[in-house]
């Protein structure tokens, strides 16, 4: 009904460092952004690794910044330029 166990542990390739690794040791990718529908799909592979560097974003003082752009309250094109100036490290956002 849902495979061999074996299957789970075939190798498959890392799409960022091209490194053979177990697929338990590696994320599954799918570049149409939609993971969930599985039905006649064939999903690319992050090693743990790469995953780990490539999908992670910091979110340490998101809020901080978040409010300090601007954001419910300035214009769009406002908040997003003072949120990439802040992101930057440029702290002489008006």
């Amino acid at each position: 009904m849902f495979g061999s166990r074996n299957a789970r542990e075939r190798s498959v390739t890392c799409i960022a460092c091209g490194d053979s690794v177990a697929r338990s040791d590696a994320r599954e990718y799918d570049k149409h952004g939609d993971r969930w529908d599985r039905r006649d799909k064939e999903f690319e592979h992050l090693c743990k690794p790469c995953f780990a560097d490539l999908c992670r974003q910091p979110r340490e003082g998101l809020e901080t910044t978040l409010d300090a752009a601007g954001a419910g309250e300035a214009d769009r094109e406002t908040f997003l330029r003072r949120f990439r100036e802040l992101s930057e490290g440029d702290s002489s956002v008006e």
